[in-house]
């Protein structure tokens, strides 16, 4: 719960937030933006963190399909037990589009687009949609994204999801070629907000650049820095999350 002034008066809130990232280390890294390190919480078929009464974080595991599972558990169980989640946030590092995202930058989603969910033809790449299927983007709200950006002075754009990361240039320019806006990819952005859609819930995704998007170079990776940018981020973010109201246009 918490307690906010308005007009000279108080008012409570009951903002509950799932933080959603791939694996511990980016889930310890967001829980080092709070004051208290968080206690365990086991809910049917997830294990969360939670740290004071607004975030459950939750490592949901790698790549799309385990990430919309074990948010979707998070999920029915929080509704199950009287305790909804009002907004659920996909938060981890990833690859970064040069020269729009350079390493160290942080990246908040205005689409959520799953890259490589289609077929491939003679023509090109299909995505699912165009074979009458599916969706292939999420978007979340306005105000959510602008307020983000302003609090982190995160970079906005397309957040690609993909289920296997990029590792040539050919490849990462075909993925700017079909998707202009994109800033940046992950591995769990669009399951994350399949399962937060599936339950009304609002999402959003922020990622904090570790990498370049292209030819695999372990060398030039700075996931430690990446690390402390997402704390930093969630450092500055957490109050305005708090006070995010999904009617706010």
């Amino acid at each position: 719960m918490v307690v906010q002034a308005e007009e000279g008066r108080l008012v409570t809130s009951s903002a509950r937030i799932l933080v959603a990232t791939a694996v511990p280390a980016e889930r310890d890294a967001v829980a080092r933006a709070f004051p208290e390190p968080g206690r365990p919480v086991f809910l049917p078929g997830v294990e969360l963190r939670r740290t004071g009464e607004t975030y459950d974080l939750l490592a949901a595991g790698v790549g799309p399909a385990l990430a919309a599972a074990s948010v979707s558990a998070a999920l029915t169980a929080a509704t199950l037990t009287g305790e909804p989640y009002t907004l659920v946030v996909s938060a981890g590092i990833g690859g970064g589009f040069l020269p729009d995202a350079p390493v160290g930058s942080l990246v908040v989603s205005d689409r959520i687009t799953v890259a490589d969910l289609g077929a491939e033809s003679a023509d090109g790449f299909l995505p699912v949609t165009e074979l009458g299927f599916g969706r292939i983007t999420h978007v979340p709200p306005r105000s959510l994204v602008r307020g983000t950006a302003a609090a982190t002075g995160a970079r906005t754009g397309t957040v690609l999801t993909v289920s296997t990361v990029t590792g040539t240039a050919a490849r990462a320019a075909a993925l700017r070629e079909r998707h202009p806006g994109a800033l940046a990819e992950g591995m769990e952005g669009f399951g994350v907000a399949e399962a937060a859609d599936a339950h009304g819930t609002a999402v959003l995704e922020i990622r904090a650049v570790s990498n370049p998007v292209g030819p695999r170079d372990r060398a030039a990776w700075r996931v430690g820095e990446a690390l402390d940018a997402l704390t930093t981020a969630f450092g500055k973010l957490a109050p305005f999350l708090e006070s995010w109201n999904r009617h706010d246009q």
